[in-house]
């Protein structure tokens, strides 16, 4: 079988299709990822064909805009900024996108990817899996991940509600780049007002898979038979992967240190949340180890109880700290709690906040602090409790046992190739 995976955002946003996309290679099936050309070397490395698309999220992730906007959490603000850089590509991601899917029997694509995905797989009449790992099915078990949990007092019909709200959110703000692709590329008619999305006569063909643990997020009951909870999609260093000297050092020169990084999301002025951390480190009298990820956490120096690297592989370094404090994407949340220690979870916007509350809803970290009111002394008593609450970290390690038990990517391999086998 030959198959295109569609990953369009952050790295965060990208890597859980490559690991999805080893192990449908090593199943013997022919696979290329559609992604940004900034992820080239990335996905080459993983053994898997690499086609290019436009775009460079990072770029368009540390403009003094969204900075500002990220800070703030605006979430209004930032989709509304997207869908420009979106109406700008879509485009190129269309034409692009056709020529890297052309020969292929199936295509795959998360929310990221999903609309191009719907329209390449309209014009090419093949099959599309859709591959989350944020719920977006409709469900009246909780509310949508861009919604304040709160909403659930109000009942299952509010919370059903928020999911397609959500999905209209995300679907409105791109319609009319949709449009535009599908006529000026494609020669297709304009999808329906409400999203390809909701045209189940060609999502019903396929299954849909959820790239998260069932011990973190149940599957609901009212989904129906083709939507399939499978676990996490890991993507783990390769064996010859060695870490670097002065961490490996720094480590094991005193008490298991807190981990401090905030991954793609940028920061408006670096210095000044680098000065609140070590101060919150200072009264929480904790060693840390630094990621700077695109928020270029920086001092001018570092005390001897922190130090700062650029970025190192989560499986690696989680299992390896007392605590990891993150801004809640649903990669970084994964492997945090695969690791097995509490995670405190700043969110910025989106889905972020939808994790962070999950993470305390099931006492393996302490309530999220959102970036807008965090200070020194919050962040410093979410550290204290992370590190001293016996109950949160044997929570913490039974859940992560039980998330390193399962095999999501084996499991959402044998979906896609049940399927297969059906048409």
């Amino acid at each position: 079988m030959r198959l295109a995976l569609i990953a369009l955002g952050s790295r965060g946003d990208v890597q859980p299709y490559i690991a999805l996309g080893r192990g449908l290679k090593d199943a013997g099936h022919s696979v290329r990822l559609v992604t940004h050309q900034n992820y080239a070397r990335l996905v080459s490395a993983h053994g898997l064909e690499f086609w290019p698309v436009s775009g460079d999220v990072q770029a368009v992730a540390e403009s003094p805009e969204m900075r500002a906007l990220l800070e703030k959490g605006d979430f209004l603000a930032i989709n509304a900024r997207t869908a420009k850089e979106a109406e700008r590509a879509a485009l190129n991601w269309a034409a692009e996108g056709l020529a890297g899917c052309r020969d292929r029997d199936l295509l795959c694509a998360g929310i990221g990817g999903l609309f191009v995905g719907l329209a390449l797989a309209e014009k090419l009449d093949v099959p599309l899996v859709q591959a989350y790992v944020v719920p977006f099915t409709p469900t009246a078990a909780f509310p949508g991940a861009l919604f304040p949990h709160t909403v659930a007092r109000f009942g299952g019909r509010v919370n059903r509600w928020t999911h397609h709200a959500t999905r209209q959110l995300l679907w409105q703000g791109f319609r009319a780049a949709d449009a535009r692709a599908r006529r000026e590329v494609l020669g297709l008619p304009p999808a329906p007002f409400l999203g390809p999305h909701y045209d189940g006569r060609r999502l019903r063909r396929a299954p849909t898979l959820y790239g998260f643990s069932p011990a973190v997020l149940p599957r609901p009951a009212d989904w129906d038979a083709g939507v399939h909870v499978t676990g996490y999609w890991f993507l783990d260093p390769d064996a010859e992967w060695a870490p670097p000297p002065a961490v490996v050092e720094f480590l094991e020169r005193g008490e298991p240190p807190v981990c401090i990084g905030f991954g793609s999301m940028s920061q408006r002025r670096p210095e000044e949340t680098t000065d609140l951390i070590l101060r919150a480190l200072a009264l929480a009298k904790r060693r840390a180890l630094l990621l700077s990820g695109w928020d270029g956490l920086r001092a001018a120096s570092l005390p001897d109880h922190v130090l700062a690297v650029d970025a190192l592989p989560h499986a690696w370094l989680f299992p390896r700290v007392a605590a990891v404090v993150h801004h809640g994407g649903a990669g970084t949340t994964a492997a945090g709690l695969r690791a097995g220690v509490p995670s405190i979870v700043i969110p910025f916007f989106g889905d972020q906040p939808f994790w962070g509350q999950r993470v305390a809803d099931l006492g393996v970290g302490p309530a999220p602090i959102p970036r807008a009111r965090l200070t020194a002394e919050r962040l410093a008593q979410a550290i204290q409790q992370a590190v001293s609450n016996q109950a949160m970290r044997q929570r913490a390690a039974e859940l992560g046992a039980a998330i390193r038990a399962e095999d999501g990517v084996a499991r959402a391999v044998a979906v896609v190739q049940d399927f297969a086998r059906r048409q």
